[in-house]
């Protein structure tokens, strides 16, 4: 089923990225989003799209609306995203439609540190999953 979520999202999201790129980060954020518990993958608005249970916590978008950007739009603490679209605004915006509930939009078409994207999609999953959970994922790491 995922190959077919990637052809799906290649034709209709990829018209004017590049492949590669787009195929790279569809990767990283598919490992990285699917390795946390009780999460699945679909398509959502065209787009590949990651739930906890029912809950959306992060989506990869490809030049919406023609914006030029390759990121992901993802669930972010109280005052994350105004604090790290203050500090770096070259890599962080507030994504449109879900941007005034606090959401991040993190750039994939600049300097990646995918580790750094990685915590960017746990925080994401923790602002989002049911507080047993979470609390479940942190005590098992920590």
């Amino acid at each position: 089923m995922r190959e077919d979520l990637s052809a799906q999202a290649s034709e209709s999201e990829r018209e004017h990225a590049d492949a590669e790129a787009w195929e790279e980060a569809l990767g990283h954020v598919r490992s990285f989003a699917l390795a946390l518990p009780e999460t699945s993958e679909r398509l959502s608005h065209g787009t590949p799209t990651y739930f906890i249970r029912k809950k959306t916590f992060v989506q990869l978008w490809d030049d919406h609306h023609g914006d030029g950007r390759l990121a992901i739009w993802c669930a972010a603490a109280p005052g994350v995203q105004e604090q790290l679209v203050e500090q770096e605004s070259a890599r962080f915006f507030r994504p449109p439609y879900v941007g005034h509930r606090g959401w991040l939009g993190v750039r994939l078409d600049v300097d990646i540190d995918w580790e750094e994207v990685g915590g960017i999609i746990r925080e994401a999953f923790l602002a989002v999953a049911p507080k047993r959970l979470a609390d479940s994922l942190q005590s098992t790491e920590g």
